[in-house]
């Protein structure tokens, strides 16, 4: 399996105009002054790109069984709230962490298009967590000699971080879901 890795880490700025009377907007006081801000915005973004020496189906199969994701990243456990099989309004629970450290990753399928034939798939995940925000997107594309080219963008916004963690969050990112990617499509 190749592992080539495409990464663009960029922050994205918030945009804030001035509030209206009376009404705060994200990251502005109601006098209009600069506050730590709990994410509202785009923070981090990334991208991995794999080939792997799989059949399309059997690669996108590896890649959305949930389940497996707890498997692949550490100190995580994932389940699926809503019964099977994945389709768009599916609920996913990735919970990170160990004891009072612990967080809920709690994710919904809004895209849901299995690959058929040698047409691509494609999956759509958005993060709706109290801490995580953002997507992440799972493609799979025919690749060359039966291979199956991976594609894994993921946008994570973290409530409590300011925005200097940026470049530790995305390196983190890259590499555990890099880390992850990898024994997914490995592991039959």
């Amino acid at each position: 399996m190749s592992t080539t890795t495409t990464s663009n880490l960029h922050s994205i700025g918030t945009g804030n105009r001035l509030p209206a009377l009376g009404k705060a907007e994200p990251g502005r006081s109601i006098a209009g002054h600069a506050r730590p801000v709990a994410y509202d915005r785009p923070v981090v973004t990334f991208s991995l790109e794999r080939t792997a020496p799989l059949p399309l189906d059997e690669a996108w199969r590896r890649l959305t069984e949930w389940r497996r994701h707890g498997d692949a990243v550490p100190l995580t456990r994932v389940s699926v709230s809503t019964p099977g099989p994945t389709r768009r309004g599916t609920v996913i629970v990735a919970r990170t962490g160990a004891g009072p450290l612990a967080f809920d990753d709690r994710m919904e399928v809004t895209v849901w298009e299995p690959p058929r034939d040698d047409t691509p798939g494609r999956c759509r995940l958005e993060k709706r967590g109290r801490l995580v925000r953002g997507w992440a997107e799972i493609e799979v594309h025919p690749g060359p000699g039966g291979r199956t080219r991976v594609l894994w963008r993921e946008d994570l916004r973290v409530r409590p971080l300011p925005s200097v963690f940026d470049g530790v969050l995305g390196r983190a990112g890259r590499y555990v879901f890099g880390r992850a990617v990898n024994r997914l499509l490995r592991r039959p």
